[in-house]
């Protein structure tokens, strides 16, 4: 059993998510500083929530900051498959976080509905700080998204649409705003309850996914076919079965059986299964891990390994039954191929006294032997020869 990973550019992506990260969070400070101050000067009950829920982004980014760290070490002893596990498990958190900001944003939502006649008229200047941060949160949410797709970093992509909530809550004080100063001050609920839902189920389907991720959920079966295909392609391949597969941060972890002629030396199968691992790592760049075991045949309903001797048990066998005839030939070498529950034996034998051993010899030491062999319920066949 073989193991490949590839581990590329760790440092850079790490630096590249806390950059981002890091921009996030001073465009939260300053837009939440200026929400909160306009909001109290401007008499905006909206604005100043809206502030407070810029100013909360600042305690996702910094755990995003502190879980990219993590997650992008390298392989140590106790996690000697990687940290990326961590990322998963923040955007579990951070997902559960966007479905607790969206039931806070509805709740209020829904009080403000109701007493909607009580809503205090804003100012305009609080219209402008609403339309800057809408502006603002855009631009930080397509720059996260986009470095997240490109590092395939989820937690980068769950902090982005962390980012773009925040958006939709400006957007919300906006149409309130807007909509107080025409005269409609309900429109403000109306528009926070629909962004409250669209936000949960934001956050529901990035936890969700994490959460398989984390119980070890299989890739989706198109994907895994096309790996299968990609390995069948490669000369000298039969089959490929046993086949698993999950999923771990950006990276994909398989284990497969690669199923050779049965007669290939050891060398030549194993050389096969480096190649299979070398063309699935060219044609699919996620994949980080792959563990591969070279069959003869088709394993996965046979467990013979326990019935069946090893090789010492076999050469005592072999030496006992050649024991009457080594004054006329020597063992040289013992192949045994272990096939359907059974196994072929091939042994090459040498003259005692350095010669050649004529034909009719060789003949009759096999046919002393098969007889004992045959009593072997693991015997399937002997090839008796000698060296060219």
């Amino acid at each position: 059993m073989v193991i490949f990973s590839m581990h590329m550019h760790v440092d850079d992506k790490r630096k590249e998510a806390v950059r981002v990260t890091w921009i996030g969070a001073i465009v939260d400070t300053l837009l939440g500083v200026a929400k909160i101050i306009a909001g109290l000067i401007y008499n905006s009950h909206a604005l100043v929530a809206d502030g407070i829920h810029s100013l909360s982004d600042l305690v996702t980014d910094f755990m995003v900051v502190f879980i990219v760290g993590v997650s992008h070490e390298e392989p140590d002893e106790e996690h000697p498959y990687g940290h990326e596990r961590f990322e998963t498990l923040g955007t579990v958190v951070l997902g559960f976080l966007l479905v607790a900001v969206a039931g806070a944003m509805a709740y209020e939502s829904t009080l403000n509905l109701i007493n909607a006649d009580q809503v205090s008229l804003p100012g305009w200047p609080a219209l402008v700080i609403a339309g800057i941060s809408i502006l603002s949160k855009e631009w930080i949410f397509r720059y996260t998204m986009a470095v997240g797709k490109r590092l395939k970093s989820d937690l980068l992509i769950a902090n982005a649409w962390h980012s773009r909530t925040d958006a939709y809550s400006s957007i919300v004080v906006f149409i309130g705003i807007g909509g107080a100063m025409a005269g409609f001050p309900w429109l403000d609920s109306l528009a926070a309850l629909a962004v409250a839902l669209f936000v949960a189920k934001i956050g529901w389907d990035l936890s969700w996914k994490s959460l398989r991720e984390l119980v070890d959920t299989a890739i989706p079966q198109e994907e895994l076919d096309r790996i299968k295909q990609v390995a069948m392609d490669v000369e000298g391949v039969q089959d490929v079965h046993s086949f698993k597969s999950r999923q771990m941060g950006p990276k994909i972890l398989l284990e497969m059986h690669l199923q050779v002629h049965p007669y290939l030396s050891v060398s030549e199968g194993h050389y096969i299964g480096d190649t299979v691992v070398m063309r699935l790592l060219k044609e699919f760049t996620d994949i980080g891990h792959i563990i591969f075991h070279i069959d003869s045949e088709d394993d996965d309903e046979q467990r013979v390994c326990l019935l069946l001797p090893m090789r010492s048990e076999i050469t005592a066998l072999i030496d006992q039954q050649l024991e009457e005839h080594t004054q006329l030939i020597r063992r040289e070498r013992l192949t045994l191929h272990y096939l359907k529950g059974r196994i072929e034996l091939e042994l090459r034998v040498k003259s005692a006294d350095g010669g050649t051993v004529d034909h009719s010899a060789l003949s009759a030491v096999y046919q002393a032997m098969l007889p004992h062999l045959q009593q072997q319920t693991w015997f399937s066949s002997l090839t008796l020869y000698q060296r060219a």
